[in-house]
């Protein structure tokens, strides 16, 4: 796959069906670093969840190539320096 592909990809998936299936990040997030936080004891806000969720792929990609997970390390990127007001 192409990296304007791969980009494109996950531009549609976090501006649509993710988007619808789960909602806007921002609540998803704070809903997803309020229970992190709670196990682990630290805070945790929504881009540290979306930084995080890159990690995850990350380290699946560890195993191989996988197309799914390098298009959602783009999109977690994409919201999570969103989510940082940057």
């Amino acid at each position: 796959m192409k990296r304007s592909d791969v980009l494109y990809t996950a531009d549609s998936l976090i501006n649509g069906d993710r988007q619808n299936d789960y909602g806007e990040a921002y609540e998803s997030f704070e809903a997803i670093g309020r229970m992190w936080s709670a196990y682990l004891g630290v805070d945790v806000a929504p881009h540290d969840v979306a930084h995080m969720m890159c990690l995850l792929k990350i380290a699946r990609l560890r195993n191989g190539p996988h197309t799914d997970s390098s298009v959602d390390v783009c999109g977690y990127a994409a919201l999570g320096c969103e989510l940082s007001d940057e």
